[in-house]
């Protein structure tokens, strides 16, 4: 078998584990430390510890607690990218609502695994992050986990869309329901249900979370909506 190609210029790609549970902490550093192209280089059991840690050993990837993650994540994401500009940021959760989602990725968050993941897919998340230096991300699901990764064959163009199908798109992001979107545009709500397939299909989505968060990365040009009263 052919060795794994290296994923940077330093060798085997460095990895910050900042998660308050050592137990697990120490499983992921087990996993890794068996993979060719994966080491561990640092762990955090805090934002604080993660933070200082990242400007010292600069990893690749930052493998986040949700904990973590949601505890002002959005105060402190600028001084990682500021010390590591390339590294990627991969949150484990147990427990994620959609809006949580939605900020993480607000916020620059590059992906997200289940902690009750297998060990296999675990390290293959984690080699998807990694590989993927220059496609953006999406939360697309992949199996039964969320590898949240926009990979080649979910990416589609958008310049396809209508003005009509961003209309409803910007409805979408202010989260409006299908019948507020109707009355809006004047149209019925089965007519604002034929424009999202045309859309899931178009930008290769299959609900309206997935194209609102896809919008988001992507940086849509939208046109503005008024509240909805």
């Amino acid at each position: 078998m052919q060795p794994r190609k290296q994923l940077n210029n330093r060798g085997r790609a460095k990895i910050l584990i900042a998660d308050g549970e050592g137990v697990f902490r120490l499983g992921l550093k087990k996993l890794f430390s068996v993979e060719d192209d994966l080491r561990v280089v640092a762990q955090a059991e805090n934002s604080v510890q993660m933070v200082a840690m990242n400007r010292s050993f600069r990893p690749d990837l930052i493998l986040v607690q949700e904990e973590i993650a949601l505890t002002g994540f959005d105060r402190f994401v600028d001084r990682l990218r500021s010390d590591s500009p390339n590294c990627r940021v991969l949150v484990s959760y147990s427990h994620l609502g959609d809006k949580q989602k939605e900020k993480l990725f607000r916020n620059g968050v590059s992906g997200m695994v289940s902690r009750s993941a297998q060990p296999e897919y675990f390290v293959e998340v984690v080699r998807r992050v990694l590989d993927d230096d220059h496609k953006e991300f999406s939360p697309v699901e992949s199996g039964s986990e969320d590898v949240n990764l926009l990979n080649g064959d979910h990416q589609r163009p958008v310049d396809t869309l209508t003005p009509r199908e961003k209309s409803i798109i910007s409805c979408l992001t202010q989260g409006w329901r299908n019948r507020d979107i109707a009355a809006h545009l004047r149209i019925t709500e089965q007519t604002v249900k034929n424009h999202l397939r045309s859309i899931y299909d178009k930008v290769g989505v299959s609900d309206r979370l997935e194209l609102v968060l896809y919008a988001i990365h992507r940086r849509l040009e939208l046109p503005p909506v008024s509240p909805f009263n």
